[in-house]
């Protein structure tokens, strides 16, 4: 080899990783002044559930304080309990959703 000659080496191709966009929780927080059938309905019609899920969902968090009800992307998680609290709101309940990662 001279000194003018010229080493290629290929170029290799990195693909960027992709990561999964973190999971957020929907709590439920129990309160003592919302109606039990009033939460099995805002269940039902913000989170699509049951009326049988809906209402283990409600006891769960009767009985413990809180309760998970949902696991999704946190834009999702975020709107989902915003529109259950508003829901709760409009109809004086003081029901409340929190969000939080998930471990």
């Amino acid at each position: 080899m001279s000194d003018n000659d010229v080493v290629l080496k290929p170029k290799t191709k990195t693909k960027p990783k992709l990561d999964r966009p973190k999971l957020y929780k929907i709590i439920l927080v129990n309160d003592d002044y919302t109606p039990r059938e009033f939460v099995i309905m805002v269940l039902k019609a913000v989170f699509r559930m049951s009326e049988e899920t809906g209402y283990r969902v409600m006891m769960t968090a009767h009985k413990l304080g809180t309760c998970v009800v949902m696991v999704c992307a946190r834009d999702i998680a975020e709107t989902r309990a915003k529109e259950a609290i508003d829901l709760a709101k409009s109809a004086g309940f003081p029901l409340m959703f929190t969000t939080e990662p998930e471990e």
